[in-house]
């Protein structure tokens, strides 16, 4: 669904891709190269045909218990150290050739530590030619017969193709050579570069069959590198100035029509052989950015990519001239990536602007594995993240590939010395992870609806020998009466005429048979285009069901995993509960055990209280009968005291008078009252005759000694009595109490609770008793004053 902006046009829909539901793998080739030094210790042992084991070198401990790891690798296919150039060629270019020349695109790149082989293997040596060189050998080998005219095809600067007939083609390469001045494209006869003369031995070419002759080709190369994240057209022709030079433009990526990217401004050179081409190409390869480093002496400091680009188009009925229809021609391209290799500065010695070249390196490789990583996530998991391709130009350039556009191919290059352990580890590890990246594998192109064999019967039309007609005899006449010469010819001619009558018969019978054979052809095409219609109906029916399955696979997938993260998350869980529940027994247990001593703590309390209790009954009875003996003791001293104080004031009143008689009253000194008595009232009332003298009468002094600690160890209570003068002159005397606390030591200590204190107060002629509570008393406790006043 595409939504309108408001104010802006709405977006068109991309158009579909031309791939089909089918995906291939990226295939990953490893190859590893000999050792500098035959006395260097070796870290790489090729196993098989596809595997390769690492061998962990001294000085490098990979597991904790200090032990060696060694690591198996697999790829698609392992090329030794005495593989030759050719095997490895054709097992992994020529695949990509066969696609290139029936329509379909390819990416091959190597991929690998600095110092590797990685453009050795792509472009060799005299001799031992590598990846690229046989490829345009082996291009140019399968189509050189069926090349079109120069400037037959033709580019449109927006990654597209022009055609025009071979007389304008004509013009056009007259045109340009009088208008430009710069040296023409070097031929096949010109002589070689001596570095790359004889690249491909003769017993070494390669040559496609079942090329489609029908058809005219043209191959366009172009060259470019990726110094510092920027693009530089590495063909571009410029004016030198020794004086003050200028420095190259880079170039911007541009995606054209069909959302193909492409480098926008790059020189396409048209060329007509494989010498031809490859001379392009060195030439393009001395402005290449090399460097010397403690590593390489010709390090690349720049990811170079050589794009070859095939363009084709049908002949026309006659198989004469090529069908002049723009959307008859079919583009290919096969690019030939040369990465730089990964390294680090410590171990180079960059300094500068190594330095920089080195980060920007290992960015843009760091960058494609970074993309790689994504895809396969997407692809395993079902996620749909985005893949930064625009984060490096590398990546960028090459997004169509993994979006469906061709095949992908890596070579990855190995240093089997130790030095390079590390990085090379790296390396494994991307390229396993690469491997499992699936690429959408691009359609077949459609097939031309003319006659097959067109170009082969125009030339056998062409090459085909004359029939030759009966000859004249001779017309000369040189008598009039001459009967001889007239009928002869006449015969001759009526012989020419009847072999004229069978060609023009034979030649409408081979028309009609002809016409015969192309109705039946085109009725055979036709079926099998039908045929091929149900056929890719069906293709996509079982490919509709196997993306099924495979979606239906990578969710069975997510829901494996999912359950066994569930399952581990159930787990844990019951482990939790089962540790909980131990707990919570423990603690039941525990709680348990603390009630029934709750429990027995209580009933040993009810049984201290009970005896509590009974004690302070007996000692409160006691106190009470030792407190009413108190009191009454009191109330005798103050009888005694009121008779000496009235017989003193009686005395002194009538000082010569005779005593009177004594008088029979009432004794002043009422006989003590029992306490419970005193207690339910608050007033005592009692008479006193006039005259009579209180005088108080001090008992004899009583002994206190300390009880025997057995007397003691029977005691619950304790009561300490003391008596002493007021401030005011009355006598006090305060009764301090206390309790019998057994020890732990088996002895006895004493706690005072309670203070009462008794005093007597003259001038009301009353007596008060006043009680004080400790600290120490039970809640309700009351405070009770007993006052006993007399009155006369």
């Amino acid at each position: 669904i595409y939504f309108y902006r408001k104010g802006k046009t709405p977006r068109r829909p991309p158009p579909k891709k031309p791939s089909s539901n089918q995906t291939d793998p990226v295939g990953v080739y490893c190859r590893v190269r000999p050792l500098g030094a035959e006395d260097e210790e070796c870290c790489i042992e090729v196993i098989s045909s596809t595997t390769i084991q690492m061998h962990t070198p001294e000085g490098f401990k990979t597991n904790r218990n200090g032990e060696y790891k060694e690591t198996q690798y697999s790829f698609k296919k392992v090329f030794g150290v005495s593989v030759s150039q050719m095997e490895l060629f054709e097992h992994v270019a020529k695949p990509l050739v066969d696609d290139l020349i029936h329509g379909k695109n390819g990416l091959l790149f190597t991929y690998g530590v600095t110092g590797s082989g990685k453009t050795f293997t792509m472009t060799g040596s005299p001799g031992q030619g590598g990846l690229l060189p046989r490829s345009l050998d082996m291009i140019f080998n399968s189509i050189g017969p069926y090349q079109a005219k120069r400037y037959v095809f033709k580019t449109d600067e927006k990654n597209g193709m022009e055609i025009q007939t071979e007389v304008d083609a004509l013009l056009e390469r007259q045109r340009r050579d009088n208008n430009f001045s710069v040296p023409k494209t070097p031929s096949t006869r010109l002589k070689a570069d001596p570095e790359i003369a004889d690249m491909i031995k003769p017993e070494e070419a390669s040559k496609l069959d079942g090329v489609d002759d029908d058809s005219s080709y043209s191959i366009f190369v172009s060259y470019v590198e990726i110094y510092n994240n920027y693009i530089y057209d590495l063909l571009e022709e410029t004016q030198e100035d020794a004086i003050k030079p200028k420095p190259p433009q880079s170039k911007i990526l541009r995606e054209d029509q069909n959302h193909i990217m492409y480098v926008a401004g790059c020189l396409e050179v048209e060329v007509k052989s494989a010498e031809e081409a490859f001379q392009v190409f060195w030439r393009g390869q001395k402005k290449r950015k090399v460097a010397n480093t403690r590593l390489n002496r010709e390090s690349s400091r720049s990811h170079s990519v050589f794009i070859i680009k095939l363009a084709q188009a049908p002949l026309d009925a006659d198989g004469d001239n090529v069908l002049q229809d723009k959307n008859q021609i079919s583009v290919s391209q096969l690019c030939l990536v040369d990465l730089a290799g990964s390294e680090r500065t410590g171990r180079t010695g960059a300094e500068g602007t190594r330095i920089r070249e080195a980060g920007n390196i290992n960015q843009s490789l760091l960058n494609l594995r970074t993309c790689i990583e994504i895809l396969r996530e997407n692809q395993m998991c079902g996620t749909n993240k985005m893949v930064p391709y625009r984060d490096s130009k590398i990546t960028h350039l090459f997004k169509n590939y993994f979006d469906g556009e061709g095949k992908v191919r890596m070579v990855v290059c190995v240093n089997p010395k130790t030095d390079d352990y590390e990085e090379t580890l790296l390396v494994m590890r991307f390229a396993e992870m690469t491997q499992e990246v699936e690429v959408a594998r691009p359609v077949d192109r459609p097939i031309c609806g003319f006659t097959p064999g067109r170009r082969h019967r125009n030339q056998m039309t062409i090459n085909r020998p004359l029939i030759i007609l009966p000859s004249l005899p001779s017309c000369e006449l040189t008598d009039p009466h001459d009967d001889i010469t007239l009928p002869r010819l006449i015969e001759a001619l009526k012989n020419r005429q009847r072999v004229k009558q069978m060609l023009i018969e034979d030649s409408n019978m081979i028309k009609s048979v002809l016409q015969e054979l192309d109705t039946g052809l085109i009725s055979k095409d036709n079926f099998i285009q039908e045929q091929n219609g149900k056929l890719l109906e069906k293709d996509r029916i079982i490919q509709g069901n196997k993306a099924e399955i495979e979606r239906l696979e990578k969710k069975s997938k997510m829901q494996e995993h999912k359950i066994d993260i569930l399952q581990k998350t159930t787990k844990i869980f019951e482990d939790d509960k089962r540790s909980l529940q131990h707990e919570l027994g423990t603690r039941e247990q525990r709680l348990q055990r603390e009630l029934s001593e709750k429990r027995r703590m209580e009933q040993r309390l009810h049984g201290v209280i009970s005896d509590t209790q009974f004690k302070w009954e007996k000692e409160c009875e006691r106190r009470v009968n030792a407190l009413q003996l108190e009191m009454q003791n009191k109330l005798w001293v103050k009888d005694e005291k009121l008779k000496q104080l009235k017989a003193i004031v009686t005395e002194s009143k009538t000082p010569g008078r005779p005593e009177p008689p004594p008088r029979q009253t009432q004794s002043a000194s009422p006989s003590p009252v029992p306490l419970h008595n005193a207690l339910s009232s608050s007033v005592f009332l009692f008479t006193m005759d006039l005259g009579t003298v209180l005088q108080p009468v001090i008992p004899n002094a009583i002994q206190v000694s300390a009880p025997s600690e057995k007397a003691l160890s029977k005691c619950d209570r304790y009561v300490l009595t003391h008596q002493e003068v007021a401030s005011d002159g009355e006598i006090q005397t305060k009764l301090i109490k206390g309790e019998v606390i057994k020890t732990r030591g088996g002895g006895q200590a004493v706690q005072f609770t309670d203070i009462e204190t008794l005093k007597q107060e003259l001038t009301t002629c009353s007596v008060a008793v006043e009680m004080r509570a400790g600290s120490n008393m039970g809640p309700g406790y009351e405070h009770h004053a007993v006052t006993k006043r007399r009155k006369p």
